[in-house]
């Protein structure tokens, strides 16, 4: 079993910044990926950026690459999003995620789920 715990959401101006942050548990990570997806009001749950555990490999959505930014603390298991250029339309509930198979953008890839944390991005 993994526990994962977010946090660092909240209401933030367009053009902000959040950091938000996941603390795992339970298992040891180097054979995981992490990933972080996001949930609109209405609308599916959504890949937003995923990482290798192993060597840092990362992948992130088109509509949010150069803005956004996973990483990772290995010492601390802790999995990072960096949110820069914050746009409305990045308004969601943002989790963290962890699977031990591969790199992947559906939600049915992931086995774990954290409880998620609210991102407002107000125009």
């Amino acid at each position: 079993q993994v526990q994962l715990v977010e946090s660092g959401g909240g209401l933030v101006q367009a053009g902000g910044s959040l950091r938000l942050s996941c603390a795992a548990s339970g298992r040891t990570l180097s054979s995981y990926y992490m990933g972080w997806f996001r949930q609109a009001p209405g609308k599916e749950r959504e890949i937003v950026a995923t990482i290798r555990w192993s060597d840092g490999t990362t992948y992130a959505t088109d509509s949010v690459k150069g803005r956004f930014t996973i990483s990772k603390d290995n010492a601390k298991n802790m999995v990072y999003l960096q949110m820069n250029s914050l746009k409305p339309e990045d308004t969601a509930v943002y989790y963290c995620a962890a699977q031990r198979l591969r790199f992947g953008a559906s939600v049915y890839d992931y086995d774990y789920w954290g409880q998620g944390t609210q991102v407002i991005v107000s125009s």
